[in-house]
Order: structure tokens, then sequence, then C-alpha cells
């Protein structure tokens, strides 16, 4: 086992690329699987089911398989023969030469690790605090030879990095989305000269901005004239709908990832905390409004693009503590940040101020609010 990492891994080989978690999480391991396939003749990318419909947008990979982790939060499932052997089959319809493990600061890449050893994957490179044994071929060690305080997607690449794989000259590492020719926006969106997008949900509910604010921001945009599409999952219609009121355009449960793509990008802005949606946003170029709750850190987990204004109080008692539920009373983190912060924002984001006509921008950089 070498700590230190490959000097390149051969061209020509098949390599399984492995982000078991969520839709957000595979996403900003995208440019990690564009290096990827910058060295490889084939890519499989291995998704838990909650991630998979992210990883079918990503650049690169040749074949998406889905397996439902015992250890991952959302698929929580025992253990057995029957889920070993459900996984030695994928991997032996794949036949990897080898496998990039990717995850967060506080995931361990073992466990994973020791099923591709059982299944055969003779090389395995991952990052991991605790010695991997024979597990891995090829270690990163967090807070050591891997900084801990870089965005989520950086480091995903210096995994891939240390397996041998880099990116291509001309690839700025951002995030990416393949574009997808069946994806038509809903014509009530295609409709519109201009808009913004509010996303009000989140997976945890510490991550959230209060309905209420959600709802009160959707009504001062209608104020100024501006038309607000709010977006969400099946599971969020209540949500979308409270939210949207009377003025706005509600697409709950409306939207496949691709369709929902197609309208964070034709948007002026887009209002969202910390959930898939952000860093979908931020692969098509978003401008983003981001409502950051600090239970996780903004370092790794802000969005990674270009244009962004982040907000929440990041010094909140909350922080760093990773919370599903908000753990102070009032939820001061979010709570506290008002609907002119948010509009204000907006402001900055397109460098002009909004109006309460039709015409909606001010051109004068000095008449900003």
């Amino acid at each position: 086992m070498s700590d230190q990492g490959a000097a390149g891994g051969p061209a020509g080989r098949r390599v399984l690329v492995a982000r078991l978690d969520s839709f957000g999480d595979v996403l900003v391991a995208g440019p990690a699987v564009r290096a990827v396939a910058a060295g490889a003749d084939h890519v499989t990318l291995l998704c838990g089911p909650q991630g998979a419909p992210a990883g079918a947008l990503l650049p690169g990979v040749d074949s998406l398989r889905v397996w439902a982790a015992p250890w991952v939060t959302e698929t929580v499932r025992p253990l057995d023969d029957a889920v070993l052997a459900e996984f030695r089959a994928l991997v032996a319809e794949e036949r990897p030469d080898e496998a990039v493990v990717l995850t967060s600061f506080h995931q361990s890449p073992l466990p994973l690790a020791m099923l591709l050893r059982l299944a055969g994957v003779p090389r395995v490179s991952g990052a991991s605090v605790d010695h991997p044994g024979s597990l891995l071929d090829v270690r990163l060690r967090p807070g050591e030879d891997l900084p801990e305080d870089v965005p989520e997607p950086e480091r995903a690449l210096r995994i891939a990095d240390a397996a041998g794989f880099a990116l291509p000259d001309g690839d700025d590492g951002r995030l990416r989305v393949r574009s997808d020719d069946s994806a038509v926006l809903p014509a009530e969106v295609a409709a519109l000269d201009r808009y913004v997008v509010v996303h009000p949900g989140a997976s945890v509910e510490a991550r959230s901005w209060p309905p209420a604010a959600h709802r009160a921001l959707v009504a001062a945009y209608d104020r100024l004239g501006i038309p607000v599409v709010v977006t969400g999952s099946p599971g969020e219609r209540g949500l979308t709908a409270e939210v949207a009121g009377t003025t706005g355009i509600d697409l709950g449960g409306r939207t496949s990832p691709a369709v929902l793509a197609e309208v964070l990008a034709g948007a002026e802005v887009v209002v969202v905390g910390n959930t898939g949606p952000a860093h979908l946003a931020a692969a098509v170029g978003a401008r983003i409004v981001s409502l950051f709750s600090p239970v996780v850190p903004a370092v790794k987990w802000a969005p990674y693009a270009e244009h962004v204004e982040l907000l929440g109080d990041q010094d909140a008692p909350c922080r760093l503590s990773r919370a599903r539920e908000c753990p102070v009373p009032g939820h001061p983190c979010l709570s506290g940040v008002s609907v002119d912060e948010v509009l204000a924002a907006h402001e900055r984001l397109v460098g002009c101020a909004l109006r309460t006509n039709d015409d909606s921008l001010r051109g004068a950089p000095e008449a900003r609010a």
C-alpha cells in the first residue's frame, strides 16, 4: 500500500468511481469523475438511489450503477449474504480494474473498500483517517496530506489525482452537467422574459429558511413585478404550494432533474438553501443567493460557483454541529435573514437595483438600495 499515491493509472482501464450518498454529493463529485474519464477507457459511476439522478447528468460517465449501501443514512439496511451477493454481481458485470472511492470529511471509504476487495477489485484509492491496512492501495490522510478546509469538489479532485487521474487541459474544474435536448421548460416558464427561482426545501430541517420567509419573499418579488418560479421535489408539493401562494409559479414535483437544470439555468437569480438543487444551480452557471445554515462548513459545502451571495449567521451556536433538526430555539442562523437582505443580495449579483415597476431593473449602479 502507498500512502503517497500512484504516479498514474494506465490509460485504457475500466475504473469504478463511487459516491454513495445524496444528489448534491454526487454533483460535487463531477469534476473528479471527469478527471478519471480523461485517463480511463470506461468509467462506471456507483451511486446510491438518492444520488443516481445526479449521476445521470454528469459528463464522463459511461455506465451508472445504483446500489443502496447499508451504512448510508438514507439507505440503511442489514448487511447480509444477499446484499454481499448483490454487490459482487454488480462488480462482476462492470469488471473494474480499479476503484476510486469518494467521500466527505466525516465519512470513511473503508466499508466500501472492503467489499471491493472481496469482489476482487485489485486497486482501490480513497481518503481515510483510520489506517486502512490492506483495504486501500492509495491512501490520502485527511488533515495531513489532504487539507480539510477545501470545497468538496476540490477534495474529490485531490483523491482522483492521488489515484493518478487529473483533469485534462482546458477543464477548469467547475461543476457541470450534460445538456439534454429532451428537457423542455414548462410552458409557463418558457413564456417569461425573466424570472427568479425560489427553492424552499432542504433535506433536513436545520438547513431550511422558514416557509413564511420564503412566502414573504415571493410576495415581495411580486410587488417588484418580478415573476417567481417555486421549485421542489414531489415530496415537497405542500411546501411549494404554500410558498408560491397566488402569485408564484408552482413547479413542485413537476420537474425532472434535467428540466430543473434548464429552469435554474434560465433564472436571473436562484434563492436556495444548502440542498442538492444549490449544486445543480452552480453546475448550470446560475447566480445564487445561498441561504446557508452553518451546521456544516460553508467552506466545504457552499455552492461551488463564481456568482454566490452567502447569507446566514455562520457563527451561530449550531455551527459545525451537523444537526438535522435545529438544536437552537428560534433557528437564529437563518430566521434572522430578512427578505430585504435577500433582495439586496439579488441586487449585488445582477449589478442593478430592483424597482417597483415592470422595468424592474435600474441601470445605474449608484442607485442600488
